[in-house]
């Protein structure tokens, strides 16, 4: 792998799933490599690894409307975390057309009141971000232009501009499960049937490439420095 130099840019990698050895996190590890092949310092952070606490407390809520407020000592790391990243790439399973609750906490917790929001001159200004969740629906199932609509629509518009990044891009990969599934217009359950042999293994390269045509896409509409 190409070793980043010293000025390199940093990207983190933040990663939502309690399984290692899930879907998940392999698109994370991918990820990771290719951005690191790119020249990046990589930043993994592996929520569930770590033990991230999602639920907001009074450490960190003392005084809601003093932006000047100290946080908790794990909430400053994680916001120092997000300062010396020039990237955030947020790797995820679409739970409920939404982020699981451990990736909606850390944002209550971490993107919190003075820090993400409540400046004239927002502190993550500059800074771009590339939501990748993996959904069980098929790429066929009309529902995922839905999801794809309202991710955007909440992370994008409702939390990543409203903390002042200057680029936000939600990359949806349908197709994420091995049976395909879908709900049917009496709200039932269809399950097919699961792939294997050389048809799973084309079904997941087939995945590999979509994610990382997303990332490759997302780098490319960095904007050029005047």
């Amino acid at each position: 792998m190409t070793q980043p130099s010293s000025d390199a840019r940093t990207a983190l990698v933040v990663v939502a799933h309690h399984r290692a050895d899930s879907l998940t996190a392999h698109t994370a590890l991918r990820t990771a490599a290719r951005l690191e092949a790119a020249g990046f310092r990589i930043d993994l952070l592996d929520l569930h690894a770590e033990g991230f606490d999602p639920r907001m407390n009074v450490a960190d809520q003392p005084d809601w409307g003093n932006r000047e407020k100290a946080y908790s000592d794990e909430t400053h790391a994680h916001m120092r975390r997000i300062l010396d990243a020039d990237v955030v790439i947020a790797v995820f399973p679409v739970y409920w057309q939404s982020v699981p609750a451990i990736l909606k906490g850390w944002i209550d917790r971490v993107w919190n009141y003075g820090f993400a929001y409540g400046r004239s001159k927002p502190r993550l200004a500059g800074k771009r971000i590339l939501w990748l969740g993996l959904a069980g629906a098929t790429a066929d199932d009309p529902v995922t232009e839905g999801m794809h609509s309202l991710l955007e629509t909440n992370l994008s518009e409702g939390i990543a501009y409203y903390c002042g990044f200057s680029h936000s891009a939600v990359g949806l990969l349908p197709d994420a499960e091995e049976r395909p599934q879908r709900v049917d217009a009496e709200g039932n359950l269809l399950v097919g049937d699961a792939v294997a042999g050389a048809e799973r293994e084309a079904q997941y390269a087939d995945f590999d490439r979509r994610a990382r045509e997303l990332l490759e896409k997302f780098l490319a509409e960095e904007p050029v420095p005047a």
